[in-house]
């Protein structure tokens, strides 16, 4: 490992490797990562326009100043260079956060869905494995699941509840849990997964239902924006704050053993209440200005989300500090300030687009 001083001693640095640091999950793990001093390297997909806003804050140019964060050019798809990158960073943890990750997506790309979530999952699972055979380490490695693996199964879901996915999404990730529960006993890989219910904040993509809302309610209070459109109201979900589930991530890999977590609140709130609250926040009737348009229901509904998360309370020491509320509130006001940003650009002439959300 490489040593590193801190103040006017040294120590050992951890060093930890991200596939999909530039999403949500990857930046607030990066900071919590670097909070903890460890060095933090992220594979990133090349891309003709940049794509790293999300880790703004932390990133400093290496040719002027000193940082523990790196960037490296590469994707879940090309087995040859992960292995590579394993290679050059040499990592304690790895933690694989890459996916596509969009339900409805995952319908119009089933193959690209399942490419890149479940066999670029064993493309890493089996890279990592060959570098610990090859140089007698024993790399870490979190495999991020998702809560639409347990689709259609009744709540609450726990760790030993039946899977039972209902999107070319869900399905994948079943696939890449299994292959991580595979590789753990076939080689003794260091390999957990992470089962992490629906976690939200203001870094979340605004093609995603709660950040559609909570940017849409900014926009109407601001006068950029008429009406919102939605799908099914009535599905249920558990949400929590995606700062709160980082953490998670990071004790399940400091644990003795390996094993499967429930990541959640352990409540569970309908769109329609979470949409009815994000409108309240900022000052409106929801009722006004929300319609229901039958384009972005899925060809197989999930229903009912509520994760049992006691296993992770008791084995890791892990819950959650933002409420439900306070949630919606955070996100909400966070939109509002963007809206207000906008219409600051477009009062003196320059034209503001969206990033996707009123295109989907």
């Amino acid at each position: 490992m490489r040593l590193a001083g801190l103040n006017t001693a040294l120590h050992i640095m951890k060093r930890a490797l991200i596939t999909g640091i530039t999403g949500q999950d990857g930046s607030y793990l990066s900071e919590f990562l670097l909070g903890k001093g460890y060095e933090v390297h992220g594979l990133i997909r090349r891309a003709s326009s940049f794509n790293t806003d999300r880790l703004d804050a932390l990133y400093r140019d290496p040719h002027t100043d000193q940082t523990p964060l790196y960037l490296h050019y590469g994707d879940l798809a090309d087995g040859t260079v992960l292995r590579r990158v394993l290679e050059k960073v040499q990592p304690d943890e790895v933690y694989n956060l890459g996916a596509q990750s969009h339900v409805k997506v995952s319908f119009e790309e089933p193959e690209y869905t399942a490419d890149i979530v479940a066999v670029g999952a064993l493309r890493l699972l089996d890279s990592v494995a060959d570098y610990n055979a090859r140089t007698d380490r024993q790399v870490r490695l979190y495999q991020a699941g998702s809560s639409e693996m347990f689709g259609a199964t009744p709540p609450p879901q726990g760790e030993k509840t039946p899977f039972y996915p209902r999107s070319p999404y869900a399905a994948a990730k079943v696939a890449a849990h299994w292959f991580t529960v595979n590789y753990r006993e076939a080689y003794n890989l260091f390999a957990c997964n992470g089962i992490l219910f629906n976690h939200e904040s203001p870094r979340r993509g605004e093609t995603f239902v709660t950040r559609k809302i909570t940017r849409a309610a900014g926009r109407i209070k601001a006068g950029l924006q008429k009406k919102l459109a939605l799908g099914n109201l009535e599905a249920k979900r558990d949400w929590g704050f995606a700062g709160d589930y980082v953490e998670a991530m990071w004790l399940m890999l400091q644990q003795d053993r390996p094993d499967d977590y429930v990541v959640a609140t352990g409540e569970s709130h309908s769109v329609q209440e979470f949409v009815t609250l994000a409108f309240q926040i900022a000052g409106l009737e929801s009722m006004d200005y929300v319609e229901v348009d039958p384009k972005y229901f899925r060809a197989t509904e999930v229903d009912f989300l509520k994760g049992d998360p006691s296993k992770a309370k008791a084995q890791l020491g892990w819950k959650p500090r933002v409420s439900f509320t306070e949630l919606v509130r955070m996100m909400v006001e966070h939109d509002i300030e963007l809206a207000r940003q906008e219409q600051t650009l477009r009062d003196a002439g320059h034209v503001v687009a969206l990033r996707g959300a009123a295109a989907l």
